[in-house]
């Protein structure tokens, strides 16, 4: 409840929170507000935002509704940042937890491991991940959750390395309690607050990563994205910019709704902290 009172003293969180709320609802009713297939023709081609009362954001270069992509839009690309971000903590955590806990040639290993897959470029990995097999919702989630996993293991080991040699858990291990009831009981919950404010910042990468293997072609052409939309249009950037630029804005403010959060988190997650810089 405290921080649930912290987080709403900050108005821009609040903000950001509803404006997640709105993109969430609006994707889960999409096929109730656009009953249609998104990927159907639903008007004359490359129809401008206002043209037509009928297609208030205009249409593509096939005709369709980019009103109903953006609903559908919403969904998938939601999905996929969460699902990534999801896999990302929890190859992480699991990773940093190892390594801060055992120390030894554990973490050395472990360390080592993190090291060799941050010395490759994360978008650059992606690309070559997801070129490896046939472009889907999957593949993709799999792919950036893979190169999106170091920093949270960093971030993991160091909460763990500095909880280990608390005195409650230091007398958890006289009693005799197994290491994994240790970290699952005592350590990680205590070390979840910086984890969860990486989390936020995480989906909003994946988003904006997807977009980008859309944009050169390498996303899920079965299904409707903001990414797909904007890849759909990079053609016609020129001729027809609204095609790319209605997603993009979607993104946009997606992704600002999800830095906001993630800054009121962690201010309302370490309140320490915020009165050491405010």
């Amino acid at each position: 409840m405290d921080v649930l009172r912290r987080l709403a003293r900050r108005r821009a969180s609040v903000l950001g929170l509803l404006v997640l709320a709105l993109v969430a609802a609006v994707g889960c009713a999409a096929w109730l507000l656009y009953p249609a297939d998104p990927f159907d023709m639903a008007g004359a081609p490359l129809l401008a935002p206002g043209e037509e009362a009928e297609f208030p954001l205009g249409t593509d270069n096939l005709g369709r509704d980019l009103a109903a992509a953006v609903v559908h839009g919403a969904r998938v690309s939601l999905l996929v940042g969460l699902a990534a971000a999801a896999g990302a903590l929890l190859i992480g955590t699991l990773v940093g937890a190892l390594a801060g806990f055992h120390g030894g040639w554990v973490d050395d290993a472990l360390m080592r491991l993190t090291e060799l897959f941050q010395t490759i470029p994360p978008f650059l990995f992606a690309i070559v991940l997801v070129s490896l097999f046939a472009p889907s919702v999957g593949v993709i989630v799999a792919a950036l959750a893979v190169v999106s996993w170091p920093p949270i293991a960093r971030l993991a080991r160091a909460e763990v390395l500095a909880l280990r040699q608390r005195e409650f858990v230091l007398g958890c291990i006289t009693l005799g309690m197994s290491d994994v009831r240790i970290l699952a009981t005592q350590i990680l919950p205590n070390a979840a607050p910086p984890l969860i404010v990486t989390g936020t910042i995480t989906v909003a990468s994946a988003i904006l990563a997807e977009a980008g293997l859309s944009f050169l072609g390498l996303g899920d052409p079965n299904v409707m994205s903001w990414g797909t939309m904007i890849g759909s249009g990079r053609d016609l950037i020129r001729s027809a910019p609204w095609i790319s630029i209605v997603p993009g804005i979607a993104i946009v403010i997606t992704v600002l709704a999800l830095n906001l959060v993630g800054e009121g988190l962690n201010d309302a997650l370490n309140p320490r902290l915020r009165s050491h810089t405010g």
